[in-house]
């Protein structure tokens, strides 16, 4: 090695740690029009005049808009440059909070709220995740998993500060205020990402030696292997989802949301409990699957779930349990936002690794409109949150079998005949 190649190589190795820094603020800075939506849903149901349900269909939009149109996305950022569209997508999702605070008709939320938010916000998310997948061939878990736990941390952030500005100065303002700050931080951190060099020299390792073959997306779509990932995925976050959609009705019927915990009511000491968990699981888990591999931590993780729901649902009586056992449960479940990523890239290549994994985040969309309904049918056919349960169970356990007996051996077996 050269003096040149000495002084180089770390400059370029640390400037990867630069673009996961900026990467994580971006993912904070897009993560309100999501998490903190319950805030306005009130106050915008006042303003238009407008049901409760017509009002929540604004949120289904965005996630909607988030996830089906995750495959475009990722085109457009490996066609673009994640530079361009990372900017513009927290800029979308900036503006549509600005907007929103103008609108006083339930179509105008619908195309403010709804759709800037809901596509800024994807192009961001996919975008991020499909570049830190190619600055860190060597720690693709970890990568992702901090990125992703940012997208569930942001809102810890600017909960507060929005909630007291909401009753300081009204909700119009505070969307105003927040809409500028937030979209002009991601934007620029934005500015500043870019591409990892070509030459590998960002790794500390080979990249023949952290992924197979290119492949494109469309012969992506042909594989047996990809059809799993997709389908695991599919129940992984339809079983999280209906835990997420059904949290306070599940405990206020239980008859514990309102037990006091440590001077808390048990409802909101849990959901606090549940978002830390929720983003701690990504990177730790992410970082797990760096060094025992993809399909043994998935199967440990999602086994945790399973357990920790037969758990929870044993101790329903139990204010303090619960609480602690939902923890569990959002540790087993948030990491597929790490797993699932690295797994696929690892399997089909970096190059347009954003575009491919636009395809697998469908799963994401199908479970957030699975989930909510499919277990209030569930409930409602018969009367019990028993049915709910078991099927999050059957999910979580049928999902880890899979990992291990049947993903790994197909994933093996896959690479090995594209070597």
């Amino acid at each position: 090695m050269t003096v040149m190649e000495a002084v180089e190589t770390p400059t370029k190795n640390a400037s990867r740690w630069v673009q996961l820094a900026l990467g994580l603020i971006a993912m904070m800075a897009i993560s309100s029009p999501q998490y903190v939506w319950t805030l306005f849903v009130k106050p915008f149901q006042t303003t238009t005049g407008a049901t409760l349900a017509g009002i929540q269909v604004t949120f289904s939009l965005l996630i909607v808009l988030q996830t089906w149109l995750s495959p475009l996305q990722g085109w457009l950022v490996d066609r673009f440059g994640a530079r361009f569209l990372i900017t513009l997508g927290c800029l979308l999702s900036g503006l549509g909070w600005i907007l929103s605070s103008k609108i006083s008709s339930l179509t105008g939320l619908y195309l403010t709220y709804g759709l800037f938010c809901g596509v800024g916000t994807g192009i961001v998310y996919v975008g991020i995740v499909g570049l830190m997948l190619k600055w860190f061939p060597d720690r693709r878990g970890f990568a992702t998993g901090v990125v992703a736990a940012g997208y569930g941390f942001g809102a810890i952030v600017t909960t507060f500060p929005i909630d007291t500005m909401m009753k300081a100065s009204g909700y119009q303002s505070t969307l105003l205020t927040f809409g500028i700050i937030l979209g002009g931080v991601g934007a620029l951190a934005g500015l500043f990402m870019r591409q990892p060099p070509e030459d590998g020299s960002h790794s500390t390792l080979p990249v023949s030696a952290t992924e197979g073959d290119y492949v494109s997306a469309k012969d992506m779509l042909k594989t047996p292997v990809f059809w799993l990932l997709f389908v695991m995925m599919t129940m992984m976050s339809t079983g999280g989802l209906m835990v997420i959609s059904q949290f306070a009705p599940f405990m206020r019927d239980f008859g514990v949301a309102d037990v006091m915990i440590f001077g808390m009511a048990a409802l909101p000491f849990a959901l606090t409990i549940d978002r830390i968990t929720n983003g701690l699981t990504r990177p730790f888990f992410g970082w797990v699957s760096d060094n025992i591999g993809r399909e043994n931590t998935m199967f440990i993780a999602f086994a945790l779930e399973a357990v920790a729901v037969f758990v929870m649902l044993s101790f329903r009586d139990n204010a303090l349990m619960f609480a602690l056992m939902s923890g569990v449960v959002f540790f087993g479940w948030g990491e597929i936002f790490s797993l699932f990523p690295s797994t696929l890239t690892d399997t089909f290549g970096a190059k347009n690794a954003t575009t491919k994994y636009g395809f697998l985040y469908m799963a994401q969309g199908i479970g957030s409109v699975l989930g909510g309904p499919v277990a209030a049918s569930l409930h409602e056919s018969s009367g019990s949150w028993d049915p709910v349960f078991t099927t999050i169970i059957v999910m979580d356990a049928l999902t880890a079998l899979l990992a291990f007996f049947v993903l790994k051996p197909m994933r093996a077996k896959y690479l090995k005949r594209a070597m």
